[in-house]
């Protein structure tokens, strides 16, 4: 495992919702992205976006609903373009393949928080504390990835100042909710990673 990849490891097992469409070009390289529908236990699914090279597509026979794994990174951009989310949170495939395995959802990062904790509590009282861990890529390049903790966890990441460095796991989540833009409600989708497991670096 590469220095990268053991700060930032990212694998998902699920289905593709819509086929893969253009995203970008550079560095000679062209990307694509599409959704990809993940099963959580209680039955809840949430969607990730996918970025892939075109060279990783090449030779998969990828339709609606085909069952694949992506193993990859958390990667995050900020959107200048004044539409959608300012974060966009995205997994970057660096393998990709069709599978029949049960649906899976696996992050595992390590990172510095860059942001003062948040501690609160939930409308039914348990204790929630949202962080933003910066996480560097090579060439000095940084992800920044809004996280959250639950109970005893949140309470303990709630004293952890900014510059501290933890190492986590969890799971990319999507959650939906409703942003008043010109005085209409506008339904939007958040992304972070939901963390199960979390402790300061050494």
């Amino acid at each position: 495992m590469d220095e990268n990849t053991s700060r930032n490891f990212a694998q998902l097992t699920g289905v593709i919702s819509a086929p893969p469409v253009f995203s970008h070009a550079g560095r000679g390289e062209t990307f694509y992205t599409f959704p990809m529908e993940v099963a959580r236990l209680s039955g809840a699914t949430d969607t990730v976006n996918i970025i892939v090279r075109d060279e990783l597509l090449e030779g998969l026979e990828l339709g609606d609903a085909e069952k694949i794994c992506v193993t990859g990174e958390l990667r995050s951009f900020n959107n200048k373009s004044g539409e959608g989310a300012k974060l966009v949170i995205t997994v970057f495939a660096k393998e990709i393949c069709l599978c029949d395995g049960e649906d899976s959802n696996i992050v595992r990062l390590t990172g510095t928080l860059c942001k003062p904790p948040n501690l609160r509590m939930t409308p039914m009282g348990r204790d929630i504390c949202d962080l933003m861990l910066a996480v560097n890529r090579r060439y000095g390049r940084s992800d920044y990835l809004p996280c959250i903790t639950w109970g005893l966890k949140a309470r303990e990441a709630a004293d952890w100042d900014v510059g501290t460095v933890v190492s986590l796991e969890g799971r990319i989540q999507s959650r939906s909710y409703i942003k008043i833009i010109g005085g209409e409600p506008v339904e939007k989708t958040a992304f972070e990673v939901s963390v199960t497991e979390i402790n300061e670096f050494t």
